[in-house]
């Protein structure tokens, strides 16, 4: 067990970003475990050897200054901080350490009763003792995101080269929570508001709204789509037009959602970071919610559907820092109003951390679609969406579907055409 003691406790209302995972978490439930993540870090070099004391010390000092690590889920639901306690370490001798984090992430959090962070310390014997190789962390999604997990290894890292770290903690999940309830809070969730408000009065009712007639069993699955050639091809594509590489995709991942459904009128939820403010840009905790991206698609060449996206992309990344009680009175009066249930159900989630785009050569991107490949690497029951690709590095494009919506078969060809639009734009 690793003991700590921070400087403080207390209780609030959940965070925006907080309340946002939570409600995907209940309707996901119970295989919610979908929403856990883990990080594996090597320990530096200039920390070796590590002994499981030392490399112990430094998780404390990490969990005592970052409060998300240490907040359970209360009634209501609230945020519950606790100031002192003792975190679970196993030890995972001559292990892999990417078995070991899927050990770690394979079943769901107890969000009541278990700290949102589960640690594993690889370890490799010697004549001189256990020496601690690597660090093995799984993250609840009411704790961090993926740039609030990246925060936790720069901290980690730093404190076991260290001994500590100089700079003061960053703002905390219950100061944001303070800070949302405040005017200035509500003034931006108030602008947000607006944006959802007014699209949802034009936006199809949903996305995918005639069923496949192909269920499988379980009915949700997940196609990997692994293309350098894309990843080139948007690179190129960004390059040429000014653009960044997730607004490209997002762009052609909307002109194929109109391809698929006949849709002329396309809204996707895109996963937005919510870091561009001082008092979230460090901080650890989840801040990611979905924007609202809404794009007119009509019979007009991929450069011409870029040039608008780009606005509307903008907007999307605005209305993605809102208010998730305002967001649910928006979609029920839209709903009421327009006599049918108003959700896209259609999601968007690029996971890089940096972007990168370079001019690619025709050449290369041609020769790079023999390595193109696809794989189906997830089943299981329930999702709280009928649509959802993720973006990974490596040219990794991944269609997370309901098949009771979109049958596999068309999940495949919607990767391979989605290849096929980014390729040929890149190449025209």
């Amino acid at each position: 067990m690793i003991a700590f003691s921070g400087a403080r406790s207390g209780t609030a209302p959940l965070t925006w970003g907080q309340r946002a995972i939570w409600d995907a978490i209940g309707r996901t439930a119970p295989d919610d475990r979908y929403f856990n993540f883990g990080r594996v870090l090597e320990v530096p070099r200039g920390a070796r050897p590590a002994s499981v004391a030392h490399v112990s010390r430094a998780v404390g000092l990490l969990v005592e200054r970052h409060e998300a690590l240490r907040t359970l889920v209360a009634p209501g639901p609230r945020q519950d901080l606790r100031d002192r306690g003792a975190v679970e370490v196993a030890i995972a001798p001559e292990r892999d350490p990417e078995a070991v984090l899927a050990e770690l992430c394979g079943t769901a959090f107890d969000y009541e009763r278990e700290w949102p962070l589960r640690v594993a310390l690889v370890t490799e014997g010697s004549a001189a003792g256990e020496e601690v190789t690597h660090i093995v962390l799984a993250f609840c999604h009411m704790a961090a995101d993926g740039l609030g997990a990246e925060r936790v290894l720069r901290d980690l890292r730093l404190i076991l080269l260290r001994g500590g770290l100089r700079e003061g903690p960053p703002p905390q999940p219950l100061d944001l929570a303070q800070w949302q309830g405040s005017a200035a809070g509500r003034r931006q969730a108030a602008g947000a508001a607006a944006h959802w408000e007014r699209e949802h009065r034009r936006i199809p009712p949903t996305m995918f709204h005639v069923a496949s007639g192909a269920a499988e069993r379980p009915p949700i699955r997940r196609a990997l789509l692994t293309s350098p050639a894309a990843d080139m091809a948007a690179q190129r594509l960004a390059v040429r037009h000014g653009a960044s590489t997730s607004t490209v995709l997002l762009t052609a991942v909307s002109a194929m959602v109109a391809e698929l459904t006949g849709h002329e009128t396309v809204a996707v939820l895109p996963i937005v970071g919510n870091r561009f403010r001082h008092d979230t840009r460090a901080a650890v905790t989840t801040l990611s919610q979905e924007g609202l991206f809404v794009l007119d698609v009509a019979e007009e060449g991929f450069a011409d559907l870029l040039a608008r996206a780009r606005p509307a992309v903008l907007r999307a990344y605005r209305s993605g820092y809102h208010d998730p009680g305002d967001r649910e009175r928006v979609v029920a009066e839209a709903s009421r109003d327009r006599g049918v249930p108003v959700h896209p159900y259609c999601c968007f989630n690029d996971m890089r951390f940096a972007e990168r785009a370079v001019y690619r050569d025709e050449a290369p991107i041609k020769e790079a679609l023999d390595a193109t490949r696809i794989a189906w690497p997830l089943s299981q029951d329930r999702l709280n969406c009928r649509f959802c690709v993720h973006v990974n590095e490596g040219g990794r494009i991944s269609l997370t579907a309901d098949t009771r919506w979109l049958a596999t078969a068309d999940m495949e060809r919607f990767l391979v055409e989605l290849e096929r639009l980014l390729v040929e734009a890149a190449l025209r």
